[in-house]
């Protein structure tokens, strides 16, 4: 596979994350322990040696249990996080819808909001001022998008995030279970609005516990337990090795 075909290559890629064995209150607690040497600390692996590498143009779902590592890959992917080990190489504008709420301010309002979130994926004013009308549109804010954020609920945030990550025509688009959000006529069109844009080329990554949201909208999947990878390929067989898994085998920690 030449490396200009891909728009996503990672190799051996892990994070660990180094905890303190006991729970420290304050700073100068810390501090005085830390001067002391009295902090220990345990390594969490939040991902172990994990390559993936994703074709521009294609679709690739992420599978796997709470805490399996599946949105540590999407913060490393959208370059959000920095491995602690590993090569990271990702071509092309990347729209990431990871976490709700993301890049946005609570205390501004939904039209602030839209020109805040268009800047930091790269887009000027006048461009987010072309697109505001759509966006807002789809999200069905009209009413809403001049009150602050922090009036809104989860799913109107989810709402307004998607409709501009979606909106900008990025190259590479990461969601993160964002589609189990809102009702079910609002994740239909989200759906539909993720199948039009992969017809137009863009390469995506989808987070989802939904075996039938994999198989609707990704040709290849990854299995992720415990920040390993337990299994890639077509979607199909991932999915159905995944259902199919001895579930008492596995820890939901990770």
């Amino acid at each position: 596979m030449a490396a200009d075909d891909l728009a996503i290559d990672l190799r051996d890629v892990s994070v660990c994350y180094r905890l303190p064995r006991e729970r420290i209150t304050t700073f100068k607690e810390f501090m005085i322990k830390w001067a002391r040497r009295r902090v220990e600390y345990e390594e969490l692996h939040a991902l172990s040696q994990v390559s993936v590498r994703v074709r521009r143009g294609e679709s690739l779902g992420v599978i796997g249990r709470n805490g399996a590592g599946k949105t540590t890959l999407m913060k490393v992917i959208a370059r959000v996080l920095r491995p602690t080990s590993g090569d990271v190489r990702v071509n092309g504008l990347v729209a990431p819808l990871l976490e709700l709420g993301a890049g946005f301010d609570m205390e501004l309002s939904g039209r602030e909001n839209v020109f805040l979130n268009g800047a930091i994926l790269g887009h000027s004013r006048r461009d987010m001022q072309r697109r505001f009308d759509g966006i807002v549109d789809f999200s069905e804010l009209e009413h809403f998008i001049d009150a602050p954020l922090r009036t809104y609920s989860t799913g109107m945030v989810a709402r307004l995030g998607f409709a501009i990550a979606t909106d900008v025509n990025p190259e590479i688009l990461l969601v993160d279970e964002v589609l189990s959000v809102g009702d079910i006529e609002f994740q239909r069109k989200c759906t539909e609005r993720i199948e039009r844009i992969l017809q137009r080329g863009t390469t995506l990554v989808l987070v989802s516990h939904s075996p039938e949201a994999i198989l609707q909208l990704c040709g290849q999947a990854l299995w992720l337990s415990e920040g390993r990878v337990v299994a890639d390929g077509p979607a199909r067989d991932v999915v159905d090795a995944f259902v199919a898994r001895p579930t008492t085998t596995l820890s939901a920690a990770g």
